[in-house]
């Protein structure tokens, strides 16, 4: 009986439908979006800490990168793949929140952090070095953590030298 009912008002009421299906896509490309999140660990002098990652691979997701998002929760990121090592730079246009940039060598050490980038600025921030990768974490988190330059990423990305 309820089963009808909700059929029988789903038919009645088109906008009802509307919302279930948005609803049914929303969680849809969630679940798809967490299940491409791979784990990235940085070791420094206070531990090992552990990130989920959105990993940026073509030319079109690392020009977008983490434009017009809101937020970015603790312990997540966004690493972005510079294949083959190269000397690259970044910035904050479009981006609404403050983040942490590690530049990562090809060897998974950390070259350079930029700290705290200022939201919305089309400043230049160098990598200062060929760089295999650059992780973004909200501001603050390095230093939270003690992460530092020569501290060592651990991910499929990096080569073990």
């Amino acid at each position: 009986m309820a089963l009808f009912q909700f059929a029988s008002t789903a038919r009645r009421w088109p906008h009802l439908r509307l919302a279930l299906v948005l609803a049914w896509l929303c969680s849809a490309l969630a679940s798809a979006n967490a299940a491409g999140l791979e784990t990235l660990e940085i070791a420094s002098k206070s531990g090992v800490h552990v990130f989920s990652v959105e990993v940026m691979r073509t030319p079109d997701e690392r020009a977008k990168g983490l434009m017009y998002r809101r937020e970015l929760p603790e312990g997540r990121g966004m690493l972005f793949d510079f294949s083959p090592e190269q000397n690259v730079s970044m910035w904050m246009k479009n981006t609404y929140i403050p983040l942490d940039m590690i530049f990562i060598r090809a060897d998974g050490r950390i070259l350079r952090i930029a700290e705290n980038t200022k939201p919305e600025s089309e400043a230049i921030i160098p990598a200062g070095g060929p760089v295999r990768g650059v992780l973004e974490v909200i501001g603050g988190t390095a230093k939270k953590y003690g992460i530092a330059p020569g501290d060592r990423v651990g991910h499929p990305l990096f080569d073990r030298r």
